[in-house]
């Protein structure tokens, strides 16, 4: 039996100091709690996308 999984893109947006490593955790830390897991980051010049999964 195939792996099912879900995805998920979030945003960090650039606050007026820039973004920073602790923005990012602070928003990983509570979906990797949720079983998201980061595939991918791309920085777009004012936010950062990030691209998790998580099993189903």
């Amino acid at each position: 039996m195939s792996k099912r999984w879900s995805y998920k893109v979030v945003q960090v947006k650039q606050k007026w100091s820039g973004i920073k490593p602790a923005d990012i955790e602070a928003t990983l830390a509570p979906l990797g709690q949720l079983g998201w897991e980061l595939v991918s980051s791309v920085h777009t010049g004012l936010v950062v996308l990030l691209y998790l999964k998580k099993e189903q």
